[in-house]
């Protein structure tokens, strides 16, 4: 009596194996692009990291320095002016709205839980979104600590005029020493964030930063894109221009 040979088709053989990949590959969601950053805020966000670095480092230096710490002083309060509003009519996920989180979702978040319908790692996640408005609070206060400062010296802020004395010697003071201190904390924990993400969680934050586009599973057909067209793209140029005026405006009053 002959012995059934085993097909290659049967149980354990290679097509088996095969047959089996596909139908996992099937399953398997496929990855969808979504529009999560729209180009005015990923301007904004490489063109204030690259102030804050520009600020830093002509302030450590001083002396003539200091004439390009100001300027820079002043692009950062018109970028902070250009956020502040963006944060309000600007695309889906920059705005304030989708990243103000009730303290019971932080907590839900914190430990692995996710309702139905929230997309809490599309944009800012909750522990990212604490980030966000701790930076911008703190350099509101730089910018306006820097804005009546007096060092004695050589530098004066343009609204020192008028605030006491003792009033602007207290923000230089903090100015070059506790807020300095506070933002470099800040960015440093914003880097570690950035690794802990890609080398834990296998996660790209900084791509999504540089195209504006996030690839996310099956779920993100629910997801809605943020809109970046011509339209709010003017829309953001105008804005950017006003905040530059009222900068303009305010750096002058020391005139």
């Amino acid at each position: 009596m002959k012995t059934p040979s085993h097909s290659p088709e049967g149980p354990g053989g290679p097509g088996a194996t095969k047959a089996a990949r596909a139908n996992a590959g099937a399953r398997r969601p496929t990855p969808k692009t979504v529009r999560v950053w729209d180009l005015p805020t990923r301007l904004f966000h490489w063109l204030l990291a690259l102030t804050l670095v520009g600020s830093v480092v002509t302030g450590s230096i001083g002396g003539g320095a200091m004439v390009w710490h100001f300027r820079l002083g002043s692009l950062a309060l018109a970028l902070l002016v250009f956020r502040l509003v963006w944060g309000l009519v600007g695309g889906r996920w920059s705005r304030f709205a989708s990243f103000i989180y009730a303290p019971g979702t932080v907590l839900r978040y914190l430990r692995g839980g996710q309702r139905p319908g929230e997309h809490l790692d599309v944009g800012h996640n909750p522990l990212g979104a604490g980030s966000v408005f701790a930076m911008l609070a703190i350099l509101l206060v730089q910018v306006g600590t820097g804005l009546i400062a007096d060092d004695e010296i050589a530098n004066v802020g343009p609204l020192n005029k008028f605030v006491a004395t003792a009033t602007g010697l207290a923000a230089t003071a903090w100015h070059k020493n506790y807020g300095e201190a506070i933002i470099l904390a800040l960015v440093a924990l914003h880097v570690g964030a950035i690794l802990f993400y890609r080398l834990r969680k296998k996660t790209d934050l900084i791509g999504p930063m540089v195209s504006g586009d996030k690839s996310l599973d099956g779920a993100a057909g629910d997801v809605p894109p943020s809109r970046d067209d011509t339209r709010t793209r003017l829309l953001a140029l105008v804005l950017a221009l006003a905040a530059a005026g009222v900068s303009l405006w305010v750096m002058r009053q020391g005139a």
